[in-house]
């Protein structure tokens, strides 16, 4: 195995970062959906709860699903060749 260029580590450190703002984003609009009609209406305290715990278990997933498909995607992709 050879060394990794410096251009092949910025690239891989690019990667990461739109990794994980990307899966922000969308945990932050998963979340949004589920609970923003909470903040929009009146809801009783449980249901308000429910649909917080929902909405953050979903933007979890949504975050972990989103960061690992775009770096599994980059490992795949030709141009990188896992060196």
């Amino acid at each position: 195995m050879g060394q990794r260029t410096q251009a092949d580590r910025d690239a891989i450190t690019i990667e990461i970062g739109y990794a994980v703002f990307s899966g922000c984003f969308a945990a932050a609009l998963a979340f949004g959906a589920v609970y923003g009609p909470a903040l929009a209406f009146t809801f009783p305290g449980s249901a308000r709860m429910a649909l917080e715990l929902t909405g953050a278990v979903l933007a979890a997933t949504v975050f972990l699903l989103r960061t690992a498909h775009v770096l599994w995607r980059f490992a795949r992709r030709p141009e990188y060749d896992g060196r």
